[in-house]
């Protein structure tokens, strides 16, 4: 049985995931390959994913490849209502409600994988940490899943290396059609995106504080520069530091941005990139906002301590009153603020993560009993193939090896 919000929700909800079906030609091609050759047929599939209309379309696309699907959320901010209506409406099971708390978000987590599922898709790790610990039955009919982000890798690689990983898993976060497109061109739009939506304030002319210069990292300091900010990067990576001053932007430590950002925005994955000893150098009417998986990447304990006074200023942004006066902003309580505070990425984005996903679950469903309990790349041939069809989509066409050239490649002497 589902726990939604509000079935009644369903019809906006249904708008949304048509629209972006529109934007999003890789996932219905494969959805037509699916309804022919069934890959799925039999298998139960659970999807922990931030929960709005393009992870709607994917759920559907599973369901037309002969899965049973049931669908919940990896973060209570970024679930959308109508959507999950929508769902339900069409006979999905969900367990999502937007601004659940924390013991309703773990109950979500828990029912989506109470049928033992043969198959997973995991945003950030929360499922394999419930099959890992005291839900580890649930597990018994896994054949494997597969991994959306940054974090949920990080956690995934901190157990094999451990010798702590039960399950095959594959990276889909470091695909090329993943990384490359949704980490930097998806979360540099929508991070932004999130950003305006929320304060409707100009980003030029502002300083702009990008912690964290990976894909995503990389992404968002393109595209606030492109809109006139003046752009600093913090990072912890002496490469990533040098090609971020090689990509034009000024590199300095935290210590020393605090006091000079009008905005600040956390993509790390990792926990106090901004605490008590930054903030207490910021300036007045500051924002600070994280596009991080969790809400650890600035520190509200510290922002609570330091403050005399909270108020919600309007939707998505908190007020916190310092004693000397000044005003600090939080955005969308610290989550993910291009979900929590915005649509998320463009649809023709993830309609390039979504395709490696399906493809990569289907690569498990194809390899039953044959894979090792460890964490997979996704294998080449999908991501080439992912890439290949976009392109068809865009009506671009390139160039080919012709088979002198691949022996000439291929010499020795």
């Amino acid at each position: 049985m589902s726990n939604i919000k509000d079935a009644s929700l369903w019809e906006s909800g249904r708008d949304k995931i048509e629209w972006v079906r529109s934007y999003m030609p890789l996932l219905t091609s494969i959805e037509e390959e699916f309804k022919t050759n069934q890959p799925f047929k039999g298998l139960k599939i659970s999807m922990s994913i931030h929960l709005e209309a393009k992870t709607a379309n994917l759920a559907k696309v599973l369901r037309a490849g002969g899965a049973d699907v049931r669908v919940t959320g990896c973060n209570p901010l970024s679930t959308q209502d109508d959507v999950a209506a929508a769902l339900v409406h069409e006979g999905f099971e969900v367990n999502a409600v937007h601004g659940t708390d924390e013991e309703g978000y773990t109950r979500d987590l828990i029912n989506t994988i109470s049928f033992c599922p043969d198959i997973l898709i995991d945003d950030g790790g929360d499922l394999m940490a419930l099959l890992h610990g005291e839900y580890r039955d649930y597990g018994k009919n896994l054949i494997g899943g597969c991994e959306e982000t940054t974090t949920g890798v990080h956690r995934l690689m901190a157990r094999e290396a451990q010798g702590r990983l039960d399950y095959t898993m594959i990276d889909v976060n470091d695909a090329n059609c993943k990384h490359l497109f949704d980490n930097r061109y998806g979360t540099g739009q929508s991070t932004l995106d999130g950003i305006m939506n929320s304060t409707n304030l100009i980003i030029a002319g502002k300083t702009f504080v990008v912690a964290g210069y990976g894909w995503c990292g990389k992404g968002l300091a393109m595209r606030a520069k492109g809109m006139g900010a003046i752009v600093i990067v913090t990072e912890i990576d002496p490469i990533k530091a040098i090609e971020a001053v090689m990509d034009g932007f000024t590199v300095m430590p935290m210590d020393d941005a605090a006091a000079l950002g009008d905005i600040f925005v956390t993509l790390t994955g990792c926990s106090d990139v901004i605490t008590e000893k930054h903030i207490i150098k910021m300036k007045d009417g500051v924002l600070l906002a994280n596009s991080g998986h969790f809400d650890v990447e600035i520190n509200k304990n510290d922002l609570e301590k330091l403050s005399v006074h909270t108020f919600d200023r309007k939707p998505n942004i908190k007020g916190y009153t310092m004693e000397d006066g000044r005003l600090i902003n939080l955005l969308a309580e610290g989550r993910l603020v291009n979900l929590a505070a915005g649509n998320g990425h463009p649809a023709e984005i993830m309609d390039m993560s979504f395709a490696i996903q399906a493809k990569s679950l289907e690569y498990l469903a194809k390899n039953r009993g044959k894979l090792e309990k460890k964490l997979y790349a996704v294998p080449e041939e999908i991501d080439s193939a992912v890439a290949l069809l976009k392109l068809k989509t865009m009506g671009i066409n390139i160039d080919s090896l012709t088979e002198e050239q691949k022996e000439y490649l291929t010499k020795v002497d």
